[in-house]
């Protein structure tokens, strides 16, 4: 069964909604400079992501607030909330509603993981093919290490597709470019995953010696 997961989607908590992105060294303390703004301007952080790249930080966030704004006044009042010395970059622009962007045709969750031996230009066919399904990214991790990676990708994959045959053309284009590839449900790999990390060995049986 094909879910719809627009039903699902985020709302703001006020009507003045902005998308923030915000960039800096990485250090402690700039969720909370960061989220003290918004607090003094009365507004709510609606969704947020944060990740730490190469020692860099990078924060995307949706933000409402009870009254309106300029892009430019909200970005220079979160860049402000940095250290002099080096202070955060920040980009502010109208945020238009998921419902806006969804897809006319319900969707299904994903999740791609790959590893193998890295090489220039695997990304650009991977994500390349994705886009010539209408197959969105919705979040991806790639690590590099030595000369290999590992790569976890989830993707709205549209109710239309074939999944037998979109899995064979993924395993082509990672046999082609030497590297491994699996496709799962994210309800699966979700399973699978927390199975694993709640699994607990079995606690060895004491050895009683016979006399």
């Amino acid at each position: 069964m094909v879910t719809d997961h627009r039903s699902t989607r985020m709302q703001p908590q006020f009507p003045n909604a902005y998308v923030l992105n915000i960039m800096a060294d990485d250090h402690p303390g700039i969720v909370s400079a960061v989220s003290s703004t918004v607090t003094d301007l009365g507004g709510n952080i609606d969704t947020a992501s944060q990740t730490v790249v190469g020692g860099y930080f990078t924060l995307l966030m949706v933000v409402s607030l009870p009254e309106p704004v300029t892009p430019s006044d909200l970005a220079a009042r979160v860049a402000s909330g940095g250290p002099e010395a080096d202070p955060f970059q920040v980009v502010a622009r109208p945020y238009r509603g998921e419902a806006e962007r969804a897809a006319d045709e319900p969707v299904e969750r994903f999740v791609i993981t790959a590893f193998g031996k890295d090489k220039p230009g695997i990304i650009a066919r991977f994500s390349g093919y994705l886009a010539g399904k209408d197959i969105n990214i919705t979040d991806l991790f790639w690590s590099r290490s030595d000369d290999h990676f590992t790569m976890i990708s989830q993707l709205e994959v549209p109710g239309r597709l074939d999944l037998a045959l979109l899995q064979a053309d993924l395993e082509e284009l990672a046999g082609e470019e030497g590297f491994t590839v699996k496709l799962q449900h994210e309800n699966v790999f979700v399973a699978t995953n927390q199975l694993r990390l709640t699994r607990t060995p079995t606690p060895a049986q004491p050895h009683h010696a016979t006399h």
